[in-house]
């Protein structure tokens, strides 16, 4: 049975816990950088990696999200939840609202990302989510 189940049927959402992942795109630069320039996609990993220190939090650096019109990308995900992929961050800025985004994602018993107490960059730079693998077709 999975955690959301155990805690739907306890009535109590707030014990529902899991880790969440975040996947930043390393090979992201912005539109005119040069090819040779440092990624800001790999200063993005890298201050992200910072921010989920003391965590439940992984950040994994990736190769591609294939977001490259709206980069620098990253996707939050957890087992038996959505996928969201956002786009338009800023390394300086936002690693911080990535875990936390993660980290209620990780929180959500029925596997959305909630939209109260979702960070700005995180309402506003939201490219796509993506359902659960095993998710039941609706008829």
């Amino acid at each position: 049975m999975a955690l959301t189940d155990i805690a739907r049927a306890r009535g109590d959402e707030s014990e529902v816990s899991t880790s969440a992942i975040v996947y930043v795109c390393i090979t992201c630069r912005r539109a005119g950088e040069p090819e040779d320039a440092p990624r800001e996609g790999m200063a993005l990993a890298r201050a992200a990696a910072r921010a989920a220190e003391g965590t439940t939090v992984s950040v994994r650096r990736i190769r591609c999200l294939a977001n490259c019109s709206r980069g620098l990308s990253a996707a939050l995900r957890r087992d038996g939840a959505w996928t969201y992929v956002f786009g338009g961050l800023d390394p300086d800025k936002d690693a911080e609202a990535l875990i936390e985004g993660a980290r209620l994602l990780a929180k959500s018993a029925d596997g959305l990302l909630p939209w109260v107490g979702r960070p700005d960059v995180l309402k506003r730079g939201l490219i796509a989510r993506v359902p659960p693998i095993d998710y039941p077709e609706e008829e």
